[in-house]
């Protein structure tokens, strides 16, 4: 059976759509069509239901797909194998945070770009990411949620702490951790807060996992890079929560002050997110585990 019409298959399963199987593999939404219809008569089975909005599988569909999708995988692997020998003709399209790439992700990869692979990174919110990556604007995405459905593949990456912090201004007007600990959120609510969004997220998800309560002040200084909320809170321009790995150093030199140690913090997870199947490409297969063993001591 022709390798071609498997993969498209393979393909249309994961993408639950033609077209959207068809940018994946850069054909045309017909080609996609008239190959999965020449499979079907092959197989004098039907694959496929068409709906309003996309395909869903057939009962044989989801058993095909089942039984020849790391086959098909390990195929394409082999055959494009030599293509993947040079790092020097590869790019990586990467995603993500502009902070966690910019200090962590691209530092990681380094050593790769030493060997010759090239980089270009892009930023944005993991819904926005996970569309794109699904088109193939991006081979790699590190998002804070799990997408939905089978055409993208979720690795947990890392985990971020996060942490309350202040100038040290503001900490010693407040009567320090332990004023903080005793009032709870009370001994908070009138300080001036800084956030990356008007939503206030990281502030909101730290209050319901530490206070039990939502914040009811809005932020004073908003601005949509991690990297500047620590910038201003350092300045005295307010509270602010922070992972852990993006303040650690101004928290070490007294710069800030956490306001609050928990016994347990707020914790999010990192996800390395790409098109399921595309870790048969060994040069993107190379990069994920090599992020995989970086995170290991973040």
């Amino acid at each position: 059976m022709d390798l071609a019409l498997l993969r498209t298959f393979v393909t249309v399963h994961r993408a639950g759509s033609f077209t959207r199987a068809a940018t994946l593999l850069g054909l045309s939404q017909p080609a996609v069509t008239g190959q999965i219809r020449t499979l079907e008569r092959q197989l004098g089975r039907p694959l496929f239901v068409r709906q309003a909005r996309g395909v869903s599988p057939t009962s044989i569909g989801d058993e095909l797909a089942h039984k020849i999708a790391p086959h098909v995988d390990a195929l394409l692997e082999i055959t494009e194998a030599d293509l993947d020998e040079q790092w020097a003709n590869r790019t990586l399209h990467l995603a993500g945070p502009p902070e966690f790439i910019a200090v962590r992700a691209l530092p990681a990869l380094t050593p790769l770009v030493a060997q010759g692979m090239t980089v270009r990174a892009a930023q944005g919110i993991a819904e926005d990411l996970f569309e794109a990556l699904a088109a193939g604007h991006h081979d790699l995405a590190i998002t804070t949620s799990r997408p939905r459905g089978r055409l993208l593949t979720a690795t947990p990456l890392c985990d971020e702490e996060h942490v309350l912090v202040a100038a040290p201004r503001w900490a010693a007007r407040l009567g320090g951790a332990a004023v903080v600990r005793d009032k709870g959120v009370r001994a908070l609510e009138h300080l001036p807060v800084v956030e990356v969004h008007e939503c206030l997220p990281f502030v909101a998800r730290y209050w319901a996992a530490v206070f039990d309560s939502k914040p009811l002040t809005a932020g004073t200084v908003v601005v949509p890079d991690l990297r500047a909320v620590l910038a201003c809170v350092a300045a005295g321009a307010g509270l602010g929560v922070l992972p852990r790995y993006l303040c650690a150093d101004a928290l070490d030199t007294g710069e800030i002050v956490a306001l609050l140690d928990p016994p347990v913090p707020p914790l999010r997870t990192y996800f390395l997110v790409v098109r399921t199947g595309t870790l048969a490409h060994p040069h993107l297969a190379r990069v994920h585990e090599w992020l995989l063993r970086a995170a290991v001591s973040w």
